[in-house]
């Protein structure tokens, strides 16, 4: 007799793998910009963040949430966020990797490659836990900002770029590493920053320039707990850029008041909060009254984040699909072998690798930027790559929970990582501008330099090797130099994105896969996963995104 609690027929936890090792389309988009590039760090990366330890770590982080704590116990303001032990260590090791400043320092930068390498990290941390990875991501947009006021980026630079995390609350020389946040959004505002009401009065110089103080409020402040702020406050001469920071320079606590957390609906190992100033001392990076186009700096490389922390999910939601389905049987068969199965699988392996080569090639051109053209295609693929890639992610998370069914719905005190997935994927699309932000950006990005030109040049190697292709190849340079209406924009984000994808997958990707990318999202509309002609090479694409070694 069989008890009735026998567990069978349930597949086991995606573990203990290396994440470098079982994604190929990661390996061969990273060839294709850097051939010889010494890949030990992230095979290293990818076996600590594979590990079942780190991901007993992320259950625990998102399990037991951050807490505010406004006073102690004898009524004394504090304004400290508590988290649990295991997102420190998260956050320890995504320092260690190098996710956050290092890319500026010397010794990365004589690579000719650190945000490539960092790219490919990122993606690969962002499988193991991506909530916390939002402080990291600030880190590493604010750090160049910061050159623009010399004396606190020679300050802070040391601890900004160092592999070292320390949480405590006290001045940046005393620690070993530092994180930086961004503080824009007001209530009022929200991503119109130019109606920021938040107040900068002058109170004088001292070593790190013209210092400051601020009245107002953040609608929105992730990560409370950094070290420093770069935040947006109307001075006499404009919206400005000030740098604020948590412990001042004489060792006392900043005056920064958070009101609450947030209560949102992922990303919840982070905390986000609401904040008040209340003559709060910051000091300013940059001119008076260039507040925006510092921002958009800043925005433009957490922008590229966002792509690549979606195109990471992407990856490990499709892995965690064909881990189960490669287990689980029905109907007499294992999921996998079921003919539909299959081409959901399929399909989400495509998309999944298109995400990973826009991706990687957005941040081959961050390490080019003294080439115009890599510069010009760095202002335009990223809004692109963010509107396109994160637009995909949360359809393509729903899919991938459906080839778990039921299991993939539960929770189950954090155990339920597809759940997680699920909920995480819409902050990356809000976060740094929504859709129509990036559509818009997209439009002024146009103006910026002869783009069908350089577009051109991106996509020539990739013509003749199918007929859709060169159809969108012969099409969009025309398409950008004429321009399009505001109401157009979304359409050709959309339409660019698409055929970049298919170029990039012409030079790095089996010609199964690049054949059926074009099939099915050039040839015709694509509006729904698993929706692959017969004649696409089903077997081939699902062995090549099958997550083992």
């Amino acid at each position: 007799m069989t008890a009735t609690h026998d567990v069978f027929n349930q597949a086991t936890p995606l573990a203990d793998v290396s994440l470098w090792d079982i994604n190929a389309p990661l390996q061969d988009a990273l060839r294709l910009h850097a051939p010889g590039l010494d890949t030990s760090a992230l095979r290293g990366l990818g076996a600590r963040a594979g590990s079942a330890a780190l991901q007993d770590h992320a259950r625990l982080a998102n399990a037991h949430l951050p807490r505010l704590r406004t006073h102690d116990r004898f009524g004394h303001r504090i304004d400290e966020v508590e988290f649990h032990p295991s997102y420190h260590a998260l956050m320890s090791a995504a320092c260690e990797a190098g996710l956050h400043g290092t890319p500026f320092s010397d010794a990365a930068q004589a690579s000719g490659h650190a945000h490539l390498q960092r790219a490919a990290a990122f993606m690969l941390f962002t499988e193991a836990e991506p909530a916390m990875l939002c402080p990291i991501s600030m880190t590493y947009a604010v750090t160049p900002a910061l050159r623009d006021n010399p004396a606190i980026y020679r300050d802070w630079a040391p601890q900004l770029t160092a592999r070292a995390y320390d949480p405590a609350l006290k001045l940046w020389r005393d620690k070993p590493g530092v994180t930086m946040g961004m503080a824009m959004t007001e209530k009022q505002g929200g991503s119109d920053v130019r109606a920021n009401t938040t107040q900068a009065a002058p109170d004088g110089h001292d070593d790190w320039g013209a210092r400051y103080r601020l009245t107002g409020h953040k609608w929105f402040c992730s990560a409370p707990m950094c070290d420093a702020f770069l935040v947006l406050a109307q001075a006499a001469g404009g919206l400005s850029c000030f740098f604020l920071p948590r412990v001042l320079p004489d060792g006392s606590r900043n005056t920064l008041r958070i009101q609450r957390l947030k209560d949102k609906l992922g990303n919840k190992a982070n905390a986000s909060s609401e904040i008040e100033f209340d003559g709060t001392l910051a000091w300013r990076v940059g001119e008076e009254g260039r507040g925006v186009p510092q921002i958009l700096a800043m925005g433009t490389m957490t922008r590229l984040d966002c792509a690549l922390g979606t195109s990471g999910l992407m990856r490990q939601a499709l892995a965690i699909a064909l881990h189960h389905t490669a287990q689980r049987s029905a109907f007499g068969k294992r999921l996998i072998e079921q003919p539909l199965m299959r081409n959901v699988l399929a399909d989400l392996a495509l998309e999944s690798e298109a995400a990973t080569a826009l991706s990687l090639r957005l941040a081959h051109a961050f390490d080019h930027q003294d080439d115009a053209q890599q510069r010009l295609l760095a202002r335009v693929l990223t809004p692109i790559a963010k509107f396109w890639i994160c637009k995909r992610g949360s359809l393509f998370a729903q899919e991938a929970m459906e080839c778990l069914g039921g299991n993939g719905y539960v929770e189950e005190a954090g155990e339920g990582v597809m759940a997680r997935i699920y909920r995480e994927m819409p902050v990356n699309s809000i976060w740094e501008g929504a859709g129509n932000i990036m559509a818009l950006d997209l439009l002024r990005a146009l103006r910026q330099g002869d783009v069908a030109a350089a577009l051109a040049h991106e996509l020539s190697p990739a013509r003749g090797q199918h007929a859709a292709l060169d159809r969108m190849i012969d099409a969009l340079p025309q398409r950008v130099a004429d321009g399009v209406p505001e109401t157009e924009a979304r359409v050709l984000a959309r339409d660019v994105a698409l055929t970049l994808q298919g170029a990039l997958l012409a030079q790095s990707a089996p010609a199964a896969v690049f054949g059926a990318f074009c099939d099915s999202r050039l040839a015709r509309h694509h509006d729904v996963f698993g929706t692959l002609g017969a004649g696409a090479d089903f077997d081939a694409i699902v062995r090549r995104a099958m997550p083992m070694n």
